[in-house]
């Protein structure tokens, strides 16, 4: 079960009122989240106006060292009215992912690289990541990705197949 509702602080794709809601705890570094990248893009596209999409960070430190620098951009990005352009540019570039990637996004979206960079010192954006992955871990999120389909978490596999039947499944 989803423990911290979606709210106004979310990155919402589509409608924040749509009956069906999609959250993703996920880690910019993750191989598994950046196949599910994609995926994630064609669900929406087949529920169209009747899916909202939710992104929250859960970075795996520990073993995905550019996963906490990659979601305080996407944050930095998320400040600029930015986020979702920045999340799509990183898994799209995930292979290359780093700071030099970071900044040449940030540039890309006509965001200050320099701007990027202090706020990555700093720490500007830690306590919002930080926010979504306890919030994760209350919601018994233990790897990446983990999706919630209108608060309920989806245990089973998550391709495009086995997400829409799922959603399908939850919706009636």
């Amino acid at each position: 079960m989803l423990k911290v509702p979606v709210s106004s602080s979310d990155h919402i794709q589509g409608d924040e009122r749509a009956p069906i809601m999609l959250v993703e705890y996920g880690d910019y570094e993750c191989p598994h989240c950046g196949h599910a990248h994609p995926i994630v893009q064609r669900v929406q596209k087949h529920f169209g106006k009747r899916l909202g999409f939710v992104y929250r960070n859960f970075p795996l430190n520990e073993i995905h060292p550019n996963a906490e620098p990659a979601a305080e951009s996407a944050e930095f990005a998320g400040a600029h009215q930015r986020f979702w352009p920045m999340h799509d540019g990183i898994f799209e570039n995930q292979r290359s992912l780093g700071p030099e990637m970071l900044v040449e996004l940030a540039e890309g979206l006509k965001l200050s690289g320099a701007e990027l960079e202090q706020a990555l010192e700093s720490e500007e954006y830690t306590a919002r990541v930080k926010s979504d992955f306890l919030g994760g871990v209350r919601s018994g999120v233990n790897g990446t990705p983990t999706f919630f389909i209108n608060g309920q978490r989806h245990n089973g596999a998550f391709e495009y197949e086995d997400l829409v039947e799922a959603i399908e499944g939850a919706v009636g």
